[in-house]
């Protein structure tokens, strides 16, 4: 080592710097040029050699030395020699930007070669690059820098060389870098690329952006040995955007299986970006075999993308699907979703001769929503669902959608006026697949006032007048309605005379007047005033025909009107109690709030002259019947109304004491129950059943795990056999009873799960996206209950979810002969659970009571393998039952890489 010499790096920088100041000072010149102040013609000359008197500058930042010549020198012509100051020459060998180092041991310099050699964890930064390594070579004169990497005591790697540029990263056991062409070599090369890590014996770095590698291996797999990879002796990698390999063979845990694709393209895209979605092959006993989800992706611009997915099955059937979506940030957001479904099923079942049954259906979803921000004051939202009504049923392998029989669309346009007006505009729709049924209401407009006081002052001084706070306002909405039946439900009319016969609009008008008055002690009493007013576009005539011996009903077209008007004055309060605990108990004390309220009312009867009695039997039994009962609107109640109503709402809460926390502060408040209450009215002037039925009521999230929601009305008079009342209490004979429940509903819900192993709650572990409109991510979730096991979280050990629901109701007939109830009610359970850290099984399904029959029973077991994942579903009861296994990769950009095996069995 002669002509090196060893330093600490930590004096080496100042060294360097004044070491290459002396160099080039020796080896470098620079022009010069004077200024013309005669305004005479100038030419160029050569610089005055610094021999000649001159004054010297070295400029450490550009190592360049400029000259500063004999101002007063003039050539042979005696004009003034000029020298341009900006004309100097640099370096062969300069760089563009500097090189920023670092190393833990030491730094070399060899003078003579212009090499420069950095020990111990080096790092160097040059523009966009990261190079750190054990050792570092860096040669100026050929812009070369060589990475090399070391190892340990026991023999093993240490500090290998790692390389970082355009967001790409590798490991090697050597790099070879050209400074200048952003070439390289690398030797034994660990690539990532997004979720693709590639190993190479050589890759070859053509550019900042480009790389060829040779006897490589690519995969999914993050583990130093990965699960499987991919082998291929050529490879070639796109930043962010491409990746393609030759002739590629698989290998799991390092074992070659002897079935190979011919050539590979794998997006590396970043990001939104066209492309084509490939289909899954599936196998189904109604449609045959058949391509699902082959599709196109188009991104248009940064405010709209569409996809297009089709089905395509051997037995002729098809769907496809078309969804375009648009966002514009801080302004809205939606999609659309037209699909269209050619069916044709074998008919299994035998229900007719044909061999297939062949169906034409659509269904058109559209969603809209704009940012409150976007023009305060006004707010347009869609949620719009229609389509046919033999869709649903249609669709494989979605337990769900197929008795989905209720669809729904709103379309809403509202604005305010500084809070004292409002309008409502909205076009509505649902429609009933069972019964092919639809209705539209369009449009729908409301307009409210609100209350505002017309002899407050503008100005309040001292204590306002009780005349100050009386309160006016109104509220008024228009309905315009259509019902037919849908276009594959069989009907006898063409479809226009069916809605010109349906259509009817109606308008109700409501003006309420209120006064608070000064609260006396603990009782707040308010009077009150309302009229209201409804206007009909038809009326229903109804007589008793002897013949057919049944209600004929004739709607007659034109304006009607009815009104009502009340006068009434309420009050209510508010009554609390507490019951404290011992200190040695957990429940410190329970508080129960009462709010009780009573209110008297006067109604005057302005409605008998719309009703009529009706025989609605042979046996001579009559009702009073309105004629604006079954139309836009209803009907007012008939009767006058003189009396009070009444009722009772409690409130029930428990405070718990922290065992961990003696605090006053961290004692924790639990409801027990939210509400609960009754309400009913007493009619002084009626001639009978003056008291009215009790509505009973009751909420509650019991311990913060337990949803109740219970509601009941409860009649206090008997009943003959028919269902018809008696005025006659119940409570009056010998047996104390106090009414019988006429309709109610009950729905109890929980869920429990135990503590996540990363400790994420659902909401930070659950995907976001801000382009995907409520119906697509409802459809999605619709697919991820329909194959739960695609999607299984094994960071939860274990999931219970119940729900059931009641409902019963008393109706009349059609025939006015007697009262019948309906019960529904049903129980859903939900849950999945752990048998080992890498196996999971579960399952969802629905019972109906009334039918006493299992509706849908899905069940799956999943497999986790770290970058792979198995999952088998088994759909035994349904409308489509199904059986589905299915192992690929989790990776993105390799999830259409799967083995799926799939039957499916319809009830059709």
């Amino acid at each position: 080592m002669s002509n090196r010499c060893k330093v600490r790096s930590n004096w080496f920088s100042a060294g360097l710097v004044i070491l290459n100041v002396f160099i080039i000072t020796i080896s470098t010149g620079a022009k010069y040029e004077h200024a013309n102040f005669n305004n005479e013609p100038t030419e160029s000359a050569d610089t005055i050699p610094p021999k000649k008197n001159p004054r010297l500058l070295a400029d450490t930042a550009s190592q360049v030395k400029i000259a500063f010549p004999d101002s007063t020198k003039k050539n042979d012509t005696g004009k003034v020699r000029t020298i341009d100051t900006l004309n100097f020459k640099l370096s062969k060998d300069s760089l563009d930007a500097p090189i920023n180092y670092t190393a833990e041991d030491s730094g070399v310099l060899i003078i003579p070669t212009r090499q420069f050699i950095l020990y111990g964890k080096a790092s160097t930064r040059y523009t966009d690059l990261e190079l750190s390594a054990a050792t570092i070579l860096v040669e100026q004169s050929k812009h070369l820098v060589t990475a090399f990497g070391d190892k340990d005591t026991l023999g093993n790697p240490l500090d290998k060389p790692k390389l970082v540029q355009g967001g790409m990263t590798s490991n090697s056991d050597t790099i070879f870098y050209n400074l200048k062409t952003q070439k390289g070599l690398t030797k034994s090369t660990y690539l990532q690329e997004g979720e693709m890590f590639v190993y190479a014996e050589k890759v070859k770095k053509i550019n900042s952006e480009e790389l060829f590698a040779w006897r490589g291996r690519f995969t999914t797999c993050n583990l130093d040995t990965p699960h499987f990879a991919f082998r291929t002796r050529k490879m070639k990698i796109i930043n962010k955007k491409l990746g393609m390999s030759g002739p590629a063979f698989p290998e799991f845990e390092g074992v070659p299986v002897p079935v190979g694709i011919p050539f590979g393209i794998y997006p590396l895209n970043r990001g939104r970006h066209s492309g084509i979605l490939p289909p899954q092959l599936a196998a189904n006993e109604s449609f045959g075999l058949g391509l699902e989800g082959l599709g196109y992706y188009k991104v248009f611009s940064e405010y709209l993308d569409a996809t297009v997915r089709t089905n395509i099955y051997s037995y002729g059937g098809w769907t496809m699907n078309l969804t375009p979506r648009y966002m514009k940030r801080y302004r809205y957001t939606g999609g659309f979703n037209i699909a269209i479904q050619k069916t044709k099923a074998l008919n299994t079942a035998g229900k007719t001769s044909e061999e297939f049954s062949k169906f034409s259906s659509f269904q058109v979803s559209w969603n809209h929503t704009r940012d409150n921000k976007a023009r305060p004051g006004t707010n347009f939202s869609a949620n719009v669902n229609a389509g046919s009504t033999k869709f649903n049923q249609f669709v494989p392998n979605n337990t769900l959608q197929n008795f989905q029989n209720q669809l729904q669309s709103s379309i809403t346009y509202s604005k305010d006026w500084r809070g004292k007006y409002n309008m409502t505009v909205s076009a509505n729709h649902d429609q009933n697949s069972n019964s092919g049924l639809v209705n539209l209401r369009l449009p729908s407009a409301s307009f409210n006032v609100v209350t505002f006081y017309p002899f407050q002052k503008k100005e309040a001084v001292g204590t306002p007048k009780w005349y100050e706070k009386l309160g006016i306002g109104y509220t008024g909405n228009l309905e315009n309605q259509v019902s037919f039946y849908g276009s594959d439900t069989p009907r006898n009319r063409s479809l226009s005379d069916r809605i010109f016969d349906t259509l009817q609009w109606g308008a109700n008008h409501n003006v309420p007047i209120s006064l608070s008055l000064p609260q006396l002690g603990p009782v707040q009493i308010s009077p009150s005033i309302a009229y209201s007013e409804k206007w009909y576009s038809q009326k229903i005539v109804r007589t008793w025909d002897p013949a057919t011996k049944t209600v004929i009903q004739q709607r007659v077209r034109g304006f009607y009107t009815a009104r009502e008007t009340s006068f009434g004055i309420s009050g209510n309060t508010r009554v609390f109690g507490t019951y404290q605990f011992g200190k040695s108990s957990n429940i410190k004390a329970i508080r129960h709030e009462v709010r009780p309220y009573l209110n008297l009312n006067y109604k005057p009867d302005l409605a008998k002259n719309y009703y009529k009695t009706v025989q609605v039997d042979s046996g001579g039994r009559t009702m009073r019947l309105s004629q604006f009962d079954g139309v836009i609107g209803g009907s007012y109640g008939e009767g006058r109304f003189g009396g009070v109503s009444f009722g009772i709402d409690n409130m029930l809460e428990m405070k718990v004491r922290n065992k961990k926390d003696t605090a006053k502060e961290s004692d924790r408040k639990v409801r027990l129950i939210d509400g609960f209450g009754f309400g009913s009215s007493y009619n002084f002037f009626a001639d009978s059943f003056k008291l009215a039925p009790f509505s009973i009521y009751l909420r509650s999230n019991l311990f913060e795990k337990v949803n109740i929601t219970a509601s009941a009305v409860l009649d206090p008079y008997e009943t003959d056999l028919s269902g018809f009342r008696r005025n006659k209490l119940l409570w009056t004979g010998n047996k104390f009873k106090p009414g019988s429940i006429t309709n109610g509903n009950i729905a109890i819900s929980t869920s429990f799960k135990s503590k996540s192993k990363d400790g994420k709650s659902d909401e930070e572990r659950l995907p976001k996206d801000e382009f995907m409109t409520p119906d697509e991510q409802q459809r999605q979730l619709d697919y991820v209950r329909s194959n739960p096991a695609e999607y299984t979280d094994f960071n939860i050990p274990w999931s219970l979810q119940l729900s059931y629901s009641l409902n019963f109701t008393k109706t009349l007939a059609a025939d006015f002969s007697k009262f019948t109830t309906d019960i529904f009610s049903n129980v859903s359970i939900n849950g999945d659970f752990s048998l080992t850290p890498r196996w999971k099984m579960g399952g969802t399904t629905y019972f109906d009571f009334k039918t006493a029959k299992i509706q849908t029973l899905t069940m799956f077991i999943s497999r986790e393998m770290h970058c792979w994942q198995m999952s088998i579903n088994l759909t035994p009861v349904g409308l489509f039952r199904s059986f589905n296994i299915t192992i690929n990769p989790k990776s993105g950009i390799l999830r259409d890489l799967k083995v799926n095996r799939s039957r499916n069995f319809s009830s059709l």
